[in-house]
């Protein structure tokens, strides 16, 4: 289950970056999310996607 609360959210997607998936594409697709919600959840706490580090900052 993906947290609802983005601060949660944030440390939670960045942990599956790093330890199971190569890229966002493949985690939102694992998990079941849409890449669009994901973003925006996280960009209104200041986060945008890098996708070299592979990892929200």
């Amino acid at each position: 289950m993906v947290p609802t609360d983005p601060v949660i959210l944030l440390s939670f997607v960045n942990m599956k970056l790093r330890d199971f998936y190569p890229d966002l594409e493949e985690f939102c697709a694992s998990e079941d999310i849409a890449r669009e919600t994901l973003e925006e959840k996280l960009s209104a706490i200041g986060y945008r996607y890098d996708p070299a580090r592979n990892q929200f900052v």
